[in-house]
């Protein structure tokens, strides 16, 4: 499948994921949009709500993931080094305490052009932001409906680079589960995280009828040969790809393994310079994904890219990097 252009999109997937994109704006989610837009001034032209927040409805004690589409990183940032940062190692990732109603709301949020997040969910090699918004996400901001329908348009490739990529893993016959366990467990392993091997399972589940509909929607109006089996419910499919084109898929997916890895690296020791607290927040993060703690001490925490040689070494001693 080609880079897809707007007029190669199925519309059916179009029509499901507006639909599916629609979240109810609560006020403490206005709030951390305000002050996450307020950063960034008129720059920002969307932002999207993902994760496990967004799954289980818990803003108030999780840490909400968001991102902000903006125009352009010179004019998103007034420091040019996290301008030029972001456009290097896209995204940057802020952390953001918002006191709301008496308690704290907390979230972290990435920051991209729009031109990147079309280029990453259609023609980035590593499934960082395909895989990502394959998933289920709300937009609960957009400056106008012209942005709306860009960002949508990016989300239906993110679902069809995604299906692309996963779909030589299938065997002959499969299930719409089968392909999303699948292609999420592949992408989880392609970053610096270590995942509880159920954790693709249960994000079908948070969901299945979407998926399930996502799934069908994609191999009736595309390009991909698949047969779909409407007799039983849920649908089943079949699909017949060439030993060659298997193993070179397979290739791909170690490849990204490789990429993703040194790439998280790259990340994280970025994210110790956008952020006051910055170490902090990584060792937590590393915790979080890896299962691996790091301790550093007050000194070498004041001399952040210290920090960040001590800490890629205790974990590549300590097998964080899988």
């Amino acid at each position: 499948m080609k880079n897809l252009e707007p007029s190669n999109i199925p519309k059916k997937l179009l029509d499901l994921i507006k639909v599916q994109t629609t979240q109810e704006i609560t006020p403490a989610i206005s709030a951390l949009i305000e002050a996450a837009r307020g950063d960034h001034g008129e720059s920002v032209r969307a932002v999207l709500f993902y994760g496990s927040c967004l799954r289980n409805g818990d803003v108030d004690d999780g840490l909400v993931d968001l991102y902000l589409l903006v125009n352009d990183y010179r004019a998103a940032f007034k420091n040019r080094s996290l301008a030029f940062f972001n456009h290097l190692i896209p995204p940057n990732v802020f952390y953001l305490e918002v006191p709301f109603q008496g308690r704290i709301l907390r979230a972290k949020y990435a920051v991209l052009t729009l031109a990147d997040f079309r280029n990453g969910t259609d023609r980035w090699f590593h499934s960082y932001l395909w895989g990502r918004f394959s998933q289920k996400c709300g937009l609960i901001y957009s400056h106008n409906e012209e942005i709306t329908a860009e960002v949508i348009e990016s989300l239906a490739c993110a679902v069809m680079t995604f299906v692309r990529h996963s779909l030589p893993q299938m065997e002959s016959a499969f299930s719409a589960q089968d392909l999303w366990v699948r292609g999420l467990s592949l992408s989880y392993r392609s970053e610096l995280r270590t995942e509880k091997p159920d954790r693709a399972a249960r994000l079908f589940d948070s969901d299945p009828d979407y998926y399930q509909e996502l799934t069908h929607v994609v191999f009736e109006n595309s390009c991909f040969t698949v047969t779909t089996q409407t007799d039983v419910t849920p649908h089943c499919y079949q699909v017949q790809i060439p030993a060659k084109g298997r193993r070179l898929n397979g290739f791909s997916w170690r490849v990204r393994a490789i990429q993703g890895k040194v790439l998280s690296v790259l990340r994280l020791a970025k994210g110790v310079l956008t952020f006051k607290g910055g170490v902090d927040y990584i060792l937590w993060k590393i915790e979080r994904h890896s299962g691996v703690r790091v301790e550093v001490g007050a000194t070498l925490k004041r001399i952040p890219p210290l920090a960040i040689l001590v800490i890629v070494w205790c974990l590549f001693r300590r097998g964080a990097f899988r």
